[in-house]
C-alpha cells in the first residue's frame, strides 16, 4: 500500500527517509525511491533541497528533477 505522507507527517520525517520507504506504490516514484535505496550516499536525514543536491552531483536529467518535485508535493500533502 501507497505511504502518503498528511503535512503534519512531512514536517516529522525527513523528505530522504519518506523516499527511501517508498515502495509498491505502482507509480514512478517506485523506480526514484528504488535508485535511492541503490545510493550509499543518499541523503537519509536531507530535505528536498539536499535530494536535488546528490541528483545534480550524479547528473540527473530534467525529468528525474521534475519527478522529485512531485514527490516533494506528495510529502507535503500537497
Amino acid at each position: 500500500m501507497p505511504t502518503h505522507a498528511s503535512p503534519s507527517l512531512a514536517l516529522a520525517e525527513p523528505f530522504g527517509a519518506w523516499l527511501l520507504a517508498q515502495r509498491d506504490r505502482g507509480d514512478w516514484i517506485d523506480s526514484l525511491a528504488k535508485a535511492a535505496r541503490a545510493d550509499r550516499g543518499f541523503p537519509k536525514r536531507g530535505g528536498p533541497d539536499e535530494v536535488r543536491a546528490r541528483l545534480q552531483l550524479h547528473g540527473a536529467d530534467g525529468d528525474t528533477f521534475e519527478q522529485l518535485d512531485d514527490a516533494e508535493r506528495c510529502w507535503r500533502g500537497l
